[in-house]
């Protein structure tokens, strides 16, 4: 049986990779999304199951106002001492010299909770995860931010012992245990104790195309004293630009009950516009940074090499024992809101879903207007990840705008500054009609204008669908579910990937989302009715 790569496809990035018994389990970030740390189990390495997220509260994630692509920076998921342990980071400034953080650990009996309270670590740098040493000391391991402009920001490995007793970290003993080399932007760090040694495995050259990931070793914890891996870098598609997958890098190792040795880590499967080269641009990962698992052999030094190469396989060997079955084939979702929790695909911006931007249940989703789709704080939108190139999403909406502040309908969203949408409002003129806009990078534009397509009088339901091609991407409308009438707006996809965000922002981390969105920026708290939801996956061509 073969690992098919990405594993987890669609935003999921920055993978803490362990194992519990015959159980394997993945968390990575979600950044400004809430519920905080998507989970993931599997007892094969190629079906995965998604778990509840850890941070499902505001005691455990409070991230209102916080910047997009802020939030939850790589939670490292350990397991120690009869219980799981995760370390997250809530990053509040994404651009300029400082990085203000906070890290949080929380740890829990069961994978599926309830999580305790944080406890707060420290604020001093980003990706910080937990060692657990054979002789019970434990150590946080994290990436160090240094504001200073005559120094490089990215300013080594830094470890600090945990006393377990007091449940916080021992500042006088933190040292610098590894600055990475010239490629610089070392992070993610990782450490492993494996026959003697210590391992620390750690990203460089920043989450893009020039991505990789090293590894260092050293007989002690001592100032750096951490050599790197000769020969390297472990894993890296820098030089492979021709490759399906790109970027990997920033993961994490496992071994099997059977003695085999596997690495997770963030990929990304760029695409370009048929008029572009594809070495330059590189190409736009509307799909965000996915999550890959590769094969590890050791050599007779002791260092660990990529089973094919440093740029990785598309297809792995799964382990030992694995029984021979089909993995699933997509990620469609059909929701019929007929529970009062939303679906574990679902996700909302910066806060919990609540009373303040809707409800859920018998048979419809209703959200209460609030913010616009720019606003970082009130947003009542509920979204899931694109996790294929090509795929259908429509919905049915019931919505009776008083005005023109008044917007509900279909999204298709990256961040506060770059979405699309089409949604029913209001003009002071033809009554209700249906818009088409798009913000590109805060350039706001509404396509139909004084053409917006007028509803007519008495209609009570509208059905809106969009169609995702890779490039491309369109919306339809119908006044009856059955008859649609595609909508002359062609959009480019790429305006929805990490790729085209990082021309002009700091934060540039999570992959397109579609989803359902009502806006009622007077203030006045108009509501939408969502019949239906439905995401069919058409496979990638």
């Amino acid at each position: 049986m073969k690992i098919q790569n990405p594993v987890l496809p669609g935003f999921n990035a920055d993978p803490s990779f362990i194992r519990v018994g015959n159980t394997y389990y993945i968390a990575n970030s979600t950044f400004e999304w809430f519920p905080g740390v998507r989970l993931h189990e599997s007892q094969d390495l190629v079906h995965w199951n998604l778990l509840p997220s850890p941070l499902s509260t505001t005691t455990l994630l409070d991230m209102k106002g916080n910047p997009s692509s802020g939030g939850i920076w790589a939670p490292d998921l350990s397991y120690a001492d009869g219980k799981f342990w995760l370390v997250y980071t809530d990053v509040k400034v994404t651009e300029g010299p400082f990085k203000d953080v906070q890290n949080y650990l929380t740890t829990a009996d069961d994978i599926r909770g309830p999580w305790s309270d944080p406890i707060k670590l420290n604020n001093m740098g980003f990706d910080a995860s937990l060692f657990h040493d054979e002789d019970g000391r434990k150590y946080l391991v994290q990436q160090t931010w240094d504001h200073r402009e005559y120094h490089h920001p990215f300013n080594g490995i830094t470890l600090t012992e945990f006393d377990t007793k007091t449940m916080k970290l021992k500042p006088e003993t933190a040292r610098n245990i590894y600055n990475g080399d010239d490629v610089k932007l070392v992070e993610g760090p990782h450490l492993y104790k494996i026959n003697g040694y210590y391992y620390l495995f750690a990203a460089e050259g920043g989450t893009v195309f020039t991505h990789q990931e090293v590894v260092a070793r050293s007989k002690s914890l001592d100032k750096l004293s951490f050599e790197g891996e000769p020969d390297g870098p472990f894993i890296t598609n820098m030089d492979t630009p021709d490759f399906y997958l790109q970027k990997q890098g920033h993961g994490a190792l496992v071994n099997t009950p059977e003695g085999e040795w596997y690495y997770a880590s963030l990929v990304s499967r760029p695409w370009n516009h048929a008029t572009e080269s594809s070495h330059d641009p590189r190409g736009w990962s509307t799909l965000g940074r996915e999550t890959s698992i590769q094969k590890v052999e050791w050599d007779d030094q002791g260092w660990p090499r990529v089973v094919g190469g440093h740029g990785g396989q598309v297809e792995v060997d799964a382990p030992k024992g694995a029984i021979e079955t089909k993995a699933p084939k997509d990620h469609s979702q059909h929701d019929e809101f007929d529970s009062d929790k939303l679906d574990l695909n679902w996700n909302t911006l910066r806060q919990p879903f609540t009373d303040k931007l809707g409800t859920v249940g018998n048979g419809k989703l209703t959200l209460v207007g609030n913010h616009s789709l720019s606003s970082t704080f009130d947003v009542s939108m509920i979204a899931r990840r694109w996790q294929a190139f090509n795929f259908d999403a429509e919905t049915k909406v019931k919505f009776d705008p008083a005005r023109y502040e008044n917007m509900a309908g279909l999204v298709n969203f990256y961040n506060d500054k770059h979405y699309s949408w089409v949604y029913i409002t209001r003009d002071e003129n033809r009554g209700p009609v249906i818009e088409v806009a798009q913000n590109d990078n805060n350039n706001y534009t509404s396509f139909l204008k004084d053409q917006a397509i007028q509803i007519p009088a008495g209609t009570e339901y509208v059905w809106f669908k969009t169609k995702v091609r890779k490039q491309s991407y369109t919306y339809e409308y119908s006044f009856d579910g059955s008859e649609w009438h595609e909508i002359p707006v062609e959009l480019d996809a790429a305006i929805l990937s990490d790729d085209y965000v990082l021309q002009t922002y700091g934060g540039f981390f999570t992959g397109a989302f579609v989803g359902l969105a009502a806006v009622d920026y007077a203030g006045y708290g108009q509501t939408a009715e969502f019949d239906y939801f439905d995401y069919k996956e058409l496979g990638d061509d």
